[in-house]
């Protein structure tokens, strides 16, 4: 699409912009593919749309404030970049374009403190954790409440574990076969810490030894894509002063939403001095499925003990792992791996859930109406257990699956391997 865009003007993110807008050739394939084109059926809340009105507002022919709400609604699912025959890099159009329009945006003091809220309290697991102590207090009064403030506390688990200490570094149990880095993340730490538990024990039982190094933050990843690029730019610099990407086989991360933020940083860094230090570390970067598939597939990784009885597990496709990552096969191929399990695909699986990061807390009719509709398909299969790989996702399941009234398990897949290791699925 042939553009005016003042690429001088703006600088390097100008660059990421420009070049993604050229690249689209207006063909719709991406309308189908997008979750708020399927609910709301309006041309300018599709990927095409929205490009549309991005390139108009960098042109200097369209008010921002004309354009805000449609892309505000955009999911950055990215299920477009999927479905895109030509390989527009939507994801890093709408990501770079936030950060360009926040600072010009008007919003009122008390939405201005909200947002500021989230990103201070997200990236703090201790913190978060707190909030979702008290939260589950209030959660009696959620129905009396906006939208906006009920959203998160309907999205509260049933019971908010005791965080976890991270060990700065896990043996390989045995011959040590690897060394990698773990990104410990943010929410996980608060609401599902065994996330990580069983991420490093079945790490450790694979000869892998885990070092999760000291002064590593937040992925940056709620930042970038909402827009406050200074502060995405501070966390993703503390974490490439943390991690040594020539230290480590692999840095990894066993949340899809973490993991496809530590790969963007080279476009966040694009035209920077840092970028090339940046392209090194997102070299490293897999997510844990990837990675244990990859023993599989050498014929190293450890078998699993055989199920108690047949186990038909649904597997969702978060929309950063499947998507922004594209990795779809590796989880299937360690779940299928267990003997006695069969991987049931969802209807409309390529839907987003409707989590996205702050999108429930933005956008709660919207991220509802989708996770509804994801619990609904994922039930539709009868599952004995359901798996995923990305928190935001295991939250928003899990509370839209309880809400139609299923009591069925939702695990992160690390976890059902962990439980197969140990003999208990």
């Amino acid at each position: 699409m042939n553009n005016d865009i003042p690429v001088q003007d703006i600088g390097p993110q100008g660059e990421v912009m420009a070049h993604a807008v050229d690249a689209c050739v207006h063909c719709g394939f991406c309308l189908p593919a997008c979750p708020t084109y399927a609910v709301l059926g309006d041309e300018m809340d599709s990927p095409r749309g929205r490009i549309v009105l991005m390139k108009e507002v960098l042109e200097g022919a369209l008010p921002l404030a004309d354009a805000a709400p449609h892309l505000d609604r955009c999911l950055g699912c990215q299920a477009c970049v999927t479905a895109c025959p030509s390989g527009v890099p939507y994801g890093e159009l709408i990501t770079s374009f936030r950060g360009w329009s926040e600072p010009q945006r008007e919003r009122s003091p008390l939405a201005r403190a909200g947002r500021a809220a989230i990103l201070k309290i997200l990236p703090a697991p201790r913190v978060f954790s707190l909030a979702a102590r008290a939260g589950q207090y209030a959660k009696p009064l959620a129905p009396l409440l906006p939208a906006a403030l009920r959203a998160p506390l309907d999205l509260l688990p049933e019971h908010v574990p005791a965080m976890q200490p991270n060990p700065e570094v896990t043996p390989a149990r045995g011959k040590r076969r690897g060394r990698v880095a773990f990104l410990a993340g943010c929410a996980q730490q608060a609401l599902t810490p065994n996330f990580n538990a069983a991420t490093l024990r079945v790490l450790a039982r694979n000869g892998i030894e885990v070092v999760i190094p000291e002064g590593q933050g937040c992925c940056g990843a709620a930042a970038l894509h909402t827009g406050a690029r200074e502060e995405a730019l501070r966390l993703v610099r503390q974490n490439l002063a943390a991690f040594n990407p020539d230290d480590y086989d692999a840095i990894l991360s066993n949340a899809a939403g973490c993991g496809a933020g530590l790969k963007e940083y080279p476009v966040v860094l694009h035209g920077l001095p840092d970028e090339a230090q940046a392209r090194a570390f997102a070299a490293k970067v897999q997510d844990i499925s990837e990675f244990l598939a990859g023993l599989l597939r050498e014929g190293e990784l450890e078998p699993c003990l055989p199920t108690a009885r047949p186990l038909t597990i649904a597997y969702h496709d978060a929309c950063h792992l499947a998507h922004a990552q594209g990795v779809r096969a590796a989880p299937r191929e360690l779940l299928r791996a267990i003997p006695g399990v069969t991987v049931l695909e969802v209807p409309e699986g390529d839907l987003c859930c409707g989590s996205a990061g702050t999108y429930n807390l933005e956008q709660p009719e919207l991220a509802n109406e989708l996770g509804v509709r994801k619990a609904r398909n994922i039930l539709s299969t009868t599952p004995d257990l359901i798996a995923s790989g990305n928190i935001g996702c295991h939250t928003q399941i899990q509370s839209h699956v309880r809400r139609q009234g299923s009591r069925v398990p939702v695990l992160h897949t690390v976890e059902v391997l962990d439980l197969a290791y140990r003999g208990e699925l």
